[in-house]
């Protein structure tokens, strides 16, 4: 047999071989989308402690997307995390250990916000210890209800 046909017959076998392997797969329907089952909406709890006035300390529940939840400015705390929100970094992400802080002190106020925002995971804590956990707290000070806010 001459090599051109041999490779013809090679060729013709491996498509039909190739074909018949993903016809059951091509015929198989596709499965349905998993129901939404809430946890993967834009939902935090935030816990604010520790602010010296009682009015101040609480927990609220804040929905985005749709706006919605407990929290007393709802529309203006999912619009400062919008802001925040950037594809591939984590608006949450703690003050880095190699950051160089001013000594400053701005009270025992600590938050903890959880739940999921932009389809991740959040369980972020705050503090008010030195410059730079001030300056991340006052990036969320609508979402950690400072007093004024």
């Amino acid at each position: 047999m001459p090599l051109l046909h041999r490779l013809a017959v090679t060729a013709a076998l491996t498509t039909a071989a190739t074909a018949g392997a993903l016809a059951p797969a091509a015929a198989t329907p596709l499965p349905l989308p998993l129901p939404f089952d809430g946890e993967s909406a834009d939902r935090l709890v935030i816990t604010v402690s520790e602010t010296g006035k009682a009015d101040d300390a609480a927990t609220f529940v804040l929905n985005c997307h749709p706006t919605g939840g407990t929290h007393p400015r709802a529309r203006a705390a999912c619009g400062q995390l919008d802001a925040q929100t950037v594809w591939g970094r984590d608006p949450f992400a703690p003050v880095s250990p190699d950051a160089m802080c001013t000594g400053q002190y701005g009270g025992p106020a600590t938050a903890r916000v959880t739940g999921h925002w932009a389809g991740r995971p959040v369980n972020a804590w705050f503090n008010r210890t030195n410059g730079c956990e001030i300056a991340r707290w006052n990036r969320f000070s609508v979402v950690l209800r400072t007093p004024g806010s």
